[in-house]
């Protein structure tokens, strides 16, 4: 068996660190690249030498500067590069400069990504071969508008350089065409520098079905059978699964060789997948080719068996291909849902920022694929996808059943993430009755946010105020050094009678707490009375007994003092009025979490408030603006002297931690 000595993984992240996994299994040393805010990521930690990209946030000078991942490539000695997927994983110029330098591109031949890369070229040549494929124009912008009207209504835009669900718009009525397809080449251009664009059939109701295949250097390729990804929000995928629900075993053998024809009709030589639109009558249409590893490979590999990327390591080697098609079969299922830091209730909006607690689900086929351990920043100018899960069951009911309790122990504090949108699609009938399309998120996010509204609107506020307290109560006295500055440590911790204010989301509470010893506390939250114990206490999980029931809690606090308690997978802010900031002030922070530059709101909130402009002097502890959340008016003051350099919001703006508010130019920093 042929191997490299040494690769270098031009990606980040938990596709790095998944390839980093493969690699070392084979024997092959890995070097790792990164940027500054990459520097203390899992990736870098786990290669057995890495190199530093420089300190840019811009990716045309990092992860897609082509000319410093060559040199650093040849400076480590690295014989191949594996380009992960995004990023420079379908960019001939980038195959190129990896020839000329005499390193291997663990990837497939330029021929191939070049032809399938052009989604104009791409349907022309499938379209030869005879693989099924809807109706479609090609041509300038006056020609598409001339003969749009020979394709049947509902049309799709395209953008021919295409992919991640950009530079596509649906047409429903022909006098908005101009407008799209002006719109749509601008985006093409923008995201893809190219405004080629064309229009194809839109299939109503699709499912999104995707193959993987594997081919070699030496004229053999296979399939690894499909996966279903029709969940999908913005034409992007976040829940897939294999096998698919939805196929016949004789439609999937159907695709499964139409894409074995693709492939060797092309030389494909590595890794990628073939992907199908298919209607309600089960017809499959060509969608696109992707000449990558896929976010969601992982699927596959947990019904097949096979490690697709040690298969694209072997193959770039120069090794046959060892899978024959006879041999491999599907066994059991596997689900896979990808966590993002983004706002489901907003659009999914992305939901960058620091993590205040982290947990991952354990249990037997649980796997987690990630590029973080602990807690981190999540940065807004990379992805926000944080893992994926993969959960494989003897069954899809297993599965999903499965899913749903692995996603109930994932815990991610501090930031918005999906997890509880993800539970309730898994819940969903529509789902569990595979009556499901690549409009179902459209279809159903509304319905599905307000299910999670109301699973939490049914658990009792005062559970997670109560463990929140008990833990506040053990930090400060097993912990005083690290606990929370607090009026108590000042007139004496622990008096015989404690009264404590207190918010739970937007609800107030009133608690009286009484120790009784023992570890035994006695409380009283408006009306109602309980008995709480300390069971166990250890990295951000509390047990407790309860009126002598026992009960498991996710907790943390972030570093503007606000707490986040987990319970039956729904996070609560809690916020204890007594705890004070050091300085009783929101203060300077940077996107690492250290003193800096930048004042950002306590939590989500509303800009009630303006107290000043650009260019003002102002003193450390003046009030700058005011921000109302949860039913509270909280005064951001200044932490320091200072002018004022720039005021980021109005009034009547949302905010949330992860937003500067006003930037300060510091103007004395002894201070």
């Amino acid at each position: 068996m042929k191997l490299f000595k040494k690769i270098l993984i031009a990606n980040r992240g938990e596709i790095a660190v998944r390839i980093i996994r493969s690699a070392s299994e084979l024997g092959i040393r890995t070097v790792a690249i990164y940027a500054t805010p990459d520097e203390d990521s899992l990736h870098v930690e786990m290669a057995d030498e890495a190199y530093h990209l420089g300190d840019s946030t811009e990716l045309s000078e990092t992860y897609l500067n082509i000319d410093k991942i060559i040199e650093i490539a040849k400076e480590s000695g690295a014989e191949a590069i594996h380009p992960g997927y995004g990023f420079l994983a379908e960019n001939p110029a980038f195959v190129a400069s990896c020839d000329k330098a005499g390193i291997v591109f663990i990837g497939p031949n330029t021929k191939a990504i070049k032809l399938m890369g052009n989604k104009i070229e791409s349907r022309a040549f499938v379209k030869k071969i005879g693989i099924p494929m809807t109706d479609g124009i090609t041509g300038d912008v006056k020609t598409l508008r001339k003969k749009a009207g020979e394709i049947s209504l509902p049309i799709l835009v395209k953008a021919a350089a295409g992919g991640g669900g950009k530079g596509m718009r649906i047409v429903h009525d022909l006098k908005d065409l101009p407008e799209i397809l002006e719109s749509t080449s601008r985006e093409a251009k923008s995201y893809f520098g190219d405004d080629t664009i064309y229009i194809e059939k839109y299939v109503e109701e699709p499912r999104h079905i995707e193959i993987q295949v594997i081919g070699d250097n030496f004229g053999n390729a296979v399939h690894l059978f499909e996966r279903e990804c029709s969940i999908q929000r913005r034409y992007q995928k976040i829940i897939e699964e294999s096998p698919s629900p939805t196929l016949t075993p004789e439609v999937r053998n159907k695709m499964g060789d139409a894409a074995v024809k693709i492939a060797k009709k092309i030389g494909y030589n590595n890794a990628g997948t073939v992907e199908f639109l298919v209607d309600k009558n089960l017809n499959f249409y060509f969608l696109e080719m992707n000449t990558r590893v896929q976010v969601e490979h992982p699927v596959t590999e947990m019904v097949t068996g096979v490690d697709i990327v040690r298969e694209q390591i072997l193959i770039a080697a120069g090794n046959p291909l060892s899978l024959k098609q006879e041999k491999l079969t599907q066994h059991g299922h596997a689900i896979e849902c990808r966590i993002y830091a983004e706002d489901p209730s907003n659009n999914f909006r992305p939901s960058p920022g620091d993590m205040s607690l982290y947990l991952e689900p354990e249990g037997e086929n649980i796997r987690i694929d990630t590029g973080i351990a602990e807690a981190t920043t999540i940065h807004s100018f990379y992805d926000p996808m944080i893992s994926k899960m993969i959960v494989w069951g003897e069954d899809r009911e297993i599965a999903r059943e499965k899913s749903i309790y692995a996603l109930r122990e994932y815990t991610v504090h501090g930031i918005n993430t999906n997890i509880s949108f993800l539970m309730q699609v898994l819940k969903n009938k529509a789902y569990i009755e595979n009556n499901i399309s690549t409009k179902y998120c459209d279809e159903h996010t509304t319905d599905l946010i307000s299910l999670v509204g109301k699973e939490k609107a049914a658990i009792n506020p005062e559970l997670p105020a109560i463990a929140y307290l008990v833990y506040g109560f053990h930090e400060d006295l097993l912990y005083p050094d690290t606990g929370e500055y607090n009026v108590w440590k000042e007139i004496g911790y622990w008096r015989d009678l404690m009264d404590i204010k207190m918010n739970v989301d937007e609800q107030k509470f009133d608690a009286r707490i009484r120790k009784n010893g023992h570890g035994t506390i006695e409380m009283q939250l408006n009306d109602n009375k309980y008995m709480a114990e300390l069971r166990a206490m250890e990295s951000g999980i509390l047990e407790i007994t309860l009126n002598g029931h026992s009960m498991i809690f996710y907790i943390s606090r972030d570093k503007l003092g606000r707490g986040f308690v987990s319970l039956n997978g729904h996070i609560f802010t809690v916020i204890r009025h007594d705890i004070l900031s050091k300085e009783d002030f929101f203060g300077l922070l940077d996107h690492g979490g250290r003193e800096g530059t930048e004042i950002v709101s306590p939590m989500p909130g509303k800009v009630i408030k303006i107290n000043v402009s650009e260019g003002r002097e102002v003193k450390k502890g003046d009030l700058l603006l005011i921000v109302e959340a949860m039913k509270m008016e909280n005064n951001i003051l200044s932490p320091r002297d200072g002018k004022i350099e720039k005021v980021n919001v109005k009034a009547g703006d949302m905010v949330d931690g992860s937003k500067e508010l006003v930037t300060l130019e510091i103007t004395n920093d002894n201070q």
